[in-house]
């Protein structure tokens, strides 16, 4: 379903740890420049997951309505000279804006 790089679970296990979080969950919301956006947040509580998010590994969950946005993706953890981010390679993105946060799909 959604796929994470090695360098992205270390990155969920490291979060997790520094912020005591019992999890990462990501979701997609309307609005960005393209149309979505990616949104992070850390899960402190259980009140805070629904039953039908996605548990993808035990820290990293993915939002119950945004599952279908983001089937087939992978995520990756990039850092470099420039900083650090979480990358989506995502294939039912048409589109893409330049920060990586904001992307259009068409399910036409």
């Amino acid at each position: 379903m959604i796929d994470l790089t090695e360098s992205a679970v270390t990155q969920i296990n490291t979060l997790c740890k520094e912020h005591n979080a019992q999890a990462v969950m990501l979701s997609v919301k309307g609005g960005g420049c393209a149309g979505f956006e990616y949104e992070w947040n850390l899960v402190t509580d259980n009140s805070q997951v629904n039953e039908t998010d996605e548990h993808i590994t035990e820290n990293f969950i993915v939002d119950g309505t945004s599952v279908m946005y983001l089937i087939g993706s992978v995520v990756d953890y990039k850092k470099d000279i420039i900083g650090s981010m979480f990358e989506i390679k995502n294939p039912n993105a048409q589109s893409a804006c330049g920060c990586g946060t904001s992307f259009n799909v068409d399910f036409d």
